[in-house]
């Protein structure tokens, strides 16, 4: 979620100093109220999706997409920063796994599976835009083909 909404997320101490309850609890009511604004992309990060009220709200104010990406995919990007608490151990890699186990299933009750991998982002926008159009039903409008001049027709 962003940070300007005030996001447990700005404070790499909120969940070591106040413990994972209470940041879990922030971040549902900040989705509760992000979504009670109206349309928008909100991205939950790891845990968001895992409460069941907050999958609750997001199922009856809009579409969840969740972007699966393999260990591999995932370690490498963590690796990148130092900003993630719940992997911040003696073996970040078997936290990793942990998380994976626990959390993908309750993932895959998302609306919507885009596979994410290490391409750019534009790439993967466009894979879930794909993904999601058949989910809402959604059909692209053939563009208009040139009308055939007398020139061309023998």
């Amino acid at each position: 979620m962003p940070n300007r909404s005030g996001a447990p997320h700005d404070d790499p101490e909120s969940l070591p100093r106040h413990g994972e309850s209470y940041f879990c609890d922030r971040e549902r009511r900040m989705l509760a109220r992000l979504l009670a604004e109206g349309p928008k992309v909100v991205a939950t990060g790891g845990g968001g999706f895992m409460n069941a009220e907050s999958r609750s709200q997001i199922s009856e104010q809009g579409v969840s997409i969740w972007l699966k990406a393999d260990f591999d995919v995932l370690i490498r990007r963590v690796r990148r920063r130092a900003n993630r608490p719940l992997l911040q151990t003696p073996d970040p890699e078997g936290a990793l796994r942990k998380l994976i186990d626990d959390r993908y299933p309750t993932y895959a009750l998302a609306d919507v599976t885009v596979v994410s991998d290490d391409g750019p982002h534009e790439m993967i926008a466009a894979k879930t835009m794909q993904t999601l159009m058949p989910y809402l039903d959604v059909h692209p409008v053939p563009q208009a083909r040139p009308a055939a001049t007398e020139e061309g027709i023998s």
